[in-house]
């Protein structure tokens, strides 16, 4: 074996390079996002129609850099600083209203108790909700809840009745029919 052949290695005519016929050209390098948080710009990412600006993005011209911007009227900025002055902040709170609106907590209580247990809840957290209203001072919450209640009181006390009259009336029917 002849050590100046080596076997399985090109000809001397041949390069280390591929032929670039057929294939398409290689891509551009690698180059770092040199403005971080905008838009790459170049060849293969989309460009903005020839008049607009990128949206959301500030738009500086070719050339421009971050020097100072000219005052108004052409002079420079005044070098002298002047003094901020920062107003206090005044926070507006409602103390309780001078005339309450009513609550009736009582009434739910009682038609939670001896009415109609479920309709009595839902009064009673009403009524506690027209009660924290009235002492924050927010008059139209306090009367919508206040209604509310009400409304729910008025609803389970009448149920209660009812139910209490039909109890009393059943009984009656059925002592007079074990009687005969």
């Amino acid at each position: 074996m002849d050590p100046g052949k080596q076997s399985g290695a090109p000809p001397a005519a041949w390069s280390g390079e591929k032929s670039s016929m057929g294939q398409a050209p290689p891509p551009p390098p690698y180059q770092d996002n040199l403005n971080p948080g905008f838009p790459q710009t170049g060849l293969g990412y989309p460009q903005p129609a020839p008049g607009y600006p990128l949206q959301g993005y500030p738009v500086q011209s070719p050339g421009a850099g971050y020097e100072q911007q000219a005052y108004p009227m052409g002079g420079q900025y005044p070098a002298t600083m002047s003094t901020v002055t920062v107003q206090p902040t005044v926070y507006v709170a409602q103390g309780p209203l001078a005339n309450p609106v009513n609550d009736y907590l009582g009434y739910s209580i009682f038609t939670m108790l001896c009415c109609c247990l479920p309709l009595g809840i839902a009064a009673l957290i009403f009524s506690i909700s027209a009660r924290e209203a009235n002492h924050i001072g927010d008059r139209m919450s306090a009367e919508r809840s206040s209604r509310t209640a009400r409304t729910l009181n008025h609803v389970a006390l009448g149920l209660g009745i009812c139910g209490l009259i039909l109890t009393i009336v059943y009984v009656a029917v059925v002592t007079t029919t074990l009687m005969k």
